[in-house]
């Protein structure tokens, strides 16, 4: 991209004793753009957040948020920071709206006016003078993002923002966060374990594994062209398919082959010639989840409260 990014995080490391958590960790992120930060147990996906937001200091690097750095310049930096984490605090005696009320005063020069902006941006016009103890996980959710909104700020980054939501409640509140995304200009940063929710939320994901960061992929990139091809026998399906040059990989009872759809009808005019019995051919599309553990070899997806 050649637009300036909201936020970089350069040459990021941090050691603690002599184990080294983060390495040498690079990342820039963009207004409008949604990425999802994924990796195994233990990666350093934590650590990498606290430095972010300036509760960690980094061994050395910096993080820059709008042209500025978090650790010569905490005030200035975070007041263009949106923060949610997990099931926000919220006071659950008052309304939603008292409640947004209360957070606008930590910021300076809020209106009623911008509160109820955020209101209606995230859909709770009709239950926002409601207390906050008789609103659903997912309304909740929604208040939380509203309070994160408040000050317009530049990056929004979130921790786990799904974690206990129903799948109508992940839904509507993947909705509501890439309008807020698309509307606002907001460079938003999603670490999760959901990794489906993540596919379908997020512009691209960052895979981070023992503390490097080892891929950067657009989400569409992950979409690899692919065929499952199940004939017979086996091994001959193998050789024919293995002659066409494009990558086979064993799977169920037959054959998946990396290519593009216009190649299929050559591939399988070879298994016919070749004498082999066709029993099916059709798309197969890698999930996230598939892709995340070929990048990682396997690791498990991180936690919640993983460091």
């Amino acid at each position: 991209m050649t637009e300036k990014p909201i936020v970089q995080i350069k040459n990021l490391s941090k050691t603690i004793g002599k184990k080294n958590i983060i390495k040498n960790l690079s990342l820039d992120l963009y207004k409008g753009q949604i990425t999802g930060f994924l990796g195994p147990n233990g990666a350093g996906k934590t650590t990498t957040i606290r430095m972010m937001v300036g509760l960690m200091r980094p061994t050395q690097g910096e993080v820059l948020i709008d042209g500025q750095s978090i650790q010569t310049n905490f005030e200035g930096s975070i007041q263009k920071v949106g923060v949610i984490v997990e099931n926000p605090e919220m006071y659950k005696y008052m309304t939603g709206y008292k409640n947004l009320l209360h957070f606008s005063r930590m910021h300076k020069g809020i209106s009623k006016k911008r509160i109820d902006e955020v209101v209606q941006q995230v859909g709770m016009q009709n239950r926002i003078n409601e207390k906050v103890s008789s609103y659903s996980l997912g309304m909740r959710q929604r208040l939380g993002l509203a309070q994160a909104l408040l000050h317009d700020p530049k990056f929004l980054i979130l921790d786990e923002p799904t974690n206990g939501l129903d799948p109508a409640g992940i839904r509507e509140f993947r909705m509501y966060l890439q309008k807020v995304a698309s509307e606002n200009g907001v460079a938003v940063f999603v670490s999760s374990h959901l990794l489906s929710e993540i596919e379908l939320l997020c512009d691209r994901i960052a895979v981070i594994q023992n503390g490097e960061l080892i891929d950067i992929k657009n989400v569409k990139e992950l979409n690899v062209s692919r065929y499952y091809i199940h004939a017979e026998p086996n091994e001959l399906a193998h050789e024919v398919l293995s002659g066409t040059g494009f990558p086979v990989t064993a799977h169920d009872k037959g054959y998946l082959i990396d290519t593009q759809s216009q190649h299929i009808p050559g591939a399988v005019n070879m298994l016919v010639s070749a004498g082999a019995k066709i029993y099916a051919v059709q798309p197969h599309r890698a999930t996230l989840e598939d892709q995340f553990l070929e990048m990682t070899g396997g690791g498990q997806i991180a936690e919640t409260h993983s460091k």
